[in-house]
């Protein structure tokens, strides 16, 4: 990976991205698009309480650096991590019936939108408190290595939180022990109802990293192939064993910070100008149909979607309510 701090490495791959990689993304993104819409009509049924978090917007974040991981390779985030449980590839009907508080959900119904994870598709959380999940990520970074393998760890957090002290401890830690970490800030522009500009002082977050030596990178989070690239390079070197990178991702959400937020600190023609000019699904269905993808083709896959999702909904209202008796489960563990 180049040293240079700009935004090269978020441009084009010079190879460009396949048809079917494209048709890929395309599937993975619209899945989290359709499962996210209908988990937000679901809170609004009232059939999801507490927080939820949706990723409506950022879709080409995850999707685009997940295409570049392996098995092995470990994923933590914040909050709003539904599209990141659903890039990795766990089971929509899990997720959502934990949305729903049901036994068939992946925490079993006790830990709702915040608080899942799972093991097998080595997603470690889903975390409600700000930065809290950069030095865990860290940790599992710090396990790959100890474990002498080439697996690295992806640690997600919003701009909101990129200038906590414990991300900069991180940052120190990882840099000493040359981790293999790639620290992605999903800049939404807002954390919560604060925009960017009036909560940092640093407008280049990619250069965060720069006091420990960590190289930072500027991406479009709004173009899959562009983050695609990004990752691509983040991961190879950090399996070179040459430690953590950075990569400032721009991206936008279109709904409120959580289902409670009106958003009322942003005017709607902003929103609509997102989804207008730098809709990252929009974008890649043009491409498709540019390289020869037909129309059929594209309905075959959303499809396929929508009865992915509806079958997960129906899943989630129907599976039973945890016994009282799990409320006992999974607090300790047996030595």
């Amino acid at each position: 990976m180049s040293e240079k701090q700009d935004s090269d490495i978020g441009g084009r791959n010079s190879q460009g991205m396949t048809q079917t990689d494209l048709q890929e993304a395309y599937y993975q993104m619209v899945l989290i698009r359709r499962f996210e819409e209908r988990a937000g009509q679901l809170y609004g049924m009232g059939l999801i309480g507490g927080f939820c978090h949706l990723y409506i917007g950022q879709e080409a974040v995850v999707v685009g650096i997940q295409m570049e991981l392996k098995d092995g390779d470990k994923i933590i985030t914040s909050y709003r991590d539904h599209g990141q449980m659903l890039a990795a590839g766990m089971n929509p009907r899990g997720v959502m019936a934990e949305l729903t508080g049901r036994e068939g959900g992946y925490s079993h119904g006790k830990g709702g939108s915040m608080h899942m994870f799972s093991r097998e598709k080595n997603f470690y959380g889903g975390h409600g408190i700000v930065g809290a999940q950069v030095s865990l990520g860290i940790g599992l970074a710090f396990a790959n290595k100890y474990r002498n393998t080439d697996e690295v760890a992806v640690t997600y957090f919003g701009e909101g939180a990129s200038n906590q002290g414990q991300v900069y401890e991180s940052f120190n830690l990882a840099a000493l022990h040359k981790l293999p970490c790639i620290f992605v800030i999903e800049n939404n522009r807002y954390g919560m109802g604060t925009s960017v500009e009036r909560a940092s002082a640093s407008r280049e977050l990619w250069r965060n990293g720069e006091p420990w030596g960590i190289p930072g990178f500027h991406v479009d989070g709004m173009d899959v192939e562009a983050v695609r690239h990004a990752a691509h390079e983040a991961v190879a070197h950090c399996r070179a064993g040459k430690g953590p990178v950075l990569l400032e991702v721009d991206t936008y959400r279109y709904r409120g910070h959580s289902m409670s937020d009106p958003a009322k600190y942003r005017q709607r023609s902003e929103v609509d100008e997102m989804r207008k000019n730098h809709d990252p699904i929009d974008r890649v269905r043009r491409e498709l149909l540019a390289m020869g993808t037909t129309e059929d083709e594209l309905k075959s896959i959303e499809a396929k979607v929508k009865a992915i999702v509806t079958d997960a909904s129906d899943f989630a209202q129907t599976s039973p309510e945890p016994d009282p008796s799990e409320l006992w489960t999974d607090v300790l563990v047996e030595s």
